[in-house]
């Protein structure tokens, strides 16, 4: 089993920046692919990045790409999100997760077994 715990949400204004962070326990997860979601109030939830085992591969939604970058430390079992340019739609709670295979694009050719609880990200116009 693995565990998920996301820090680094909060208020900022549009324009500005935040760094989400992701650590997993219970056991490691440099084997496998990792991801940020988002979900927005009313909306479903929807993938923002992804990250293959090595970190070597790299996948961003077209909504945030170029304004965001996703790393990971398989040391630290650990994965970040720097959000950059931050837009009012960014608003909502951002999830990691971790999948069961090491690389794929979410949505297309992997699924995600573990998932953290969730920290909430507000952007202010």
């Amino acid at each position: 089993q693995v565990q998920l715990v996301e820090s680094g949400g909060g208020l900022v204004q549009a324009g500005g920046s935040l760094r989400l962070s992701c650590a997993a326990s219970g056991r490691t997860v440099s084997r496998y692919a990792l991801a940020w979601f988002r979900q927005a109030p009313g909306k479903e939830r929807e993938w923002v990045a992804a990250v293959n085992w090595s970190g070597g591969s790299t996948y961003y939604a077209r909504s945030v790409k170029g304004r965001v970058t996703i790393s990971r430390d398989n040391a630290k079992n650990t994965v970040d999100l720097q959000m950059n340019s931050l837009k009012p739609e960014d608003t909502g709670v951002y999830y990691c997760a971790v999948a069961t295979t090491g690389d794929g694009v979410p949505g297309i050719d992997v699924d995600f077994r573990y998932w953290g609880q969730g920290t909430q990200v507000t952007v202010s116009s």
